[in-house]
């Protein structure tokens, strides 16, 4: 054992589901397929309740080899417990971790959660993520300890609920970074880094997505409109950067809080009250970096993405973006910049943009070929 430690091999955030009438379940199952990086023989399960409010109660969960889609190898089939049970009642704002669970795994391979509710669940605390990684599935009735999930009662789904952590017991030089950030990072590419590591032979670093969209740094909406872009990062990041033998994080926040604001005469949950100050926007990072720090993690920031032609873009947006980012590549307060927006932007023609290729349409988000650029431009060497 001594030659072994607990390491995190797969993570997600925790935020707030978007508040829809059906927000309840009942006698549904979850099944999420999850690369794991790692060789090991035992691994723990992490649950989270964080942003519900009120109890869930998952009557049973189970973990399997997986093809990394829909089906399992059935003879690997392990039931997770709680405390020696089956199922487990998590209150509301707390996070749980299963007792340890004997299964062999070798690295590259694909494992699979299910989860099942047999009773009314509150869906709240959950998150969207996507990527070549990232999928998801729920189907009717308790599919736990099926081979393949049924074609006619199943759906996809990129909304993760209560998964939070995969902790793997490996080899002790193992290690994991942590990606912190808002729908940039809900997306492609902490997938694509994790695709990275393993093309060149990287085999001691896991990729741990805590990411959630619409979330910002400074503020958070207490209504139920808007309460699914999350709350805000001091709430936020004690709560995520907790990573089981995380080394570093790579933070890429707040371009919400740039972008948001447009005036309650436009939007009444939008005031330009909200609309931060650079030094504010600064003051907010630095609290990431203290509290990282103090949990003797290295810290990587990347700068904010082009804006130009978003549908709230304006000139005074712009010019607080690039205060911020200013800022980012000249402090000394972190370890390294990642200049993200030098990589993606149209340096030929306007800075402002994204590069055409790069552009996913929307002239926020990335394409895929952009957070693939962003995968490559993170220097590995210093994770």
């Amino acid at each position: 054992m001594n030659n072994k430690k607990w390491v995190a091999a797969w993570g997600n955030a925790t935020s707030i589901t978007d508040r829809k009438p059906e927000n309840y379940a009942k006698n549904l199952s979850l099944r999420y397929p999850l690369y794991i990086p790692f060789n090991t023989e035992k691994l723990k399960i992490g649950l989270s309740n964080f942003c519900g409010t009120e109890s869930v109660t998952i009557t049973k969960v189970t973990v399997a080899k997986s093809d990394g889609g829909r089906n399992i190898d059935i003879n690997t089939i392990k039931t997770v417990t709680f405390n020696g049970g089956k199922s487990v009642t998590i209150k509301e704002g707390t996070n749980i971790k299963s007792d340890e669970i004997e299964i062999e795994i070798k690295r590259g391979e694909f494992i699979s959660v299910t989860m099942y509710m047999e009773d009314f669940t509150e869906m709240r605390s959950g998150v969207i993520i996507t990527g070549p990684l990232s999928k998801g599935y729920y189907s009717i009735g308790d599919v736990t300890e099926s081979e393949n999930l049924p074609l006619n009662t199943t759906r996809n789904t990129n909304c993760f609920y209560f998964l939070t952590d995969v902790d793997v017991l490996t080899d002790k030089n193992n290690k994991s970074v942590v990606c912190f950030g808002d729908s940039i990072t809900a997306q492609s590419w902490p997938d694509y880094l994790t695709l990275r590591l393993k093309e060149e032979g990287i085999n001691n670093i896991s990729v741990i997505r805590r990411a959630a969209s619409g979330t910002r740094i400074l503020r958070q909406y207490d209504n139920i409109t808007y309460d699914s872009y999350g709350l805000k990062g001091d709430i936020r990041f004690p709560n995520e950067i907790i990573t089981t033998s995380a080394e570093t994080v790579i933070i890429q926040h707040g371009i919400n809080d740039i972008i948001h604001p447009v005036g309650r005469d436009v939007n009444p949950f939008r005031p330009m009250s909200d609309l931060p100050t650079v030094d504010e926007l600064i003051d907010g990072i630095r609290n990431y970096i203290r509290i990282a720090q103090e949990n003797n993690l290295k810290v990587m920031v990347g700068t904010l993405l082009p804006i130009l032609n978003w549908r709230t873009y304006a000139d005074f947006r712009e010019d607080l973006k690039n205060a911020f980012n200013d800022w980012i590549r000249t402090s000394n307060e972190f370890d390294f910049c990642i200049d993200f927006d030098k990589a993606l932007c149209d340096s030929k023609n306007d800075k402002r943009a994204f590069k055409l290729k790069y552009d996913s349409g929307d002239h926020l988000h990335p394409s895929e070929l952009a957070y693939n650029k962003m995968a490559e431009i993170i220097p590995l060497n210093l994770l």
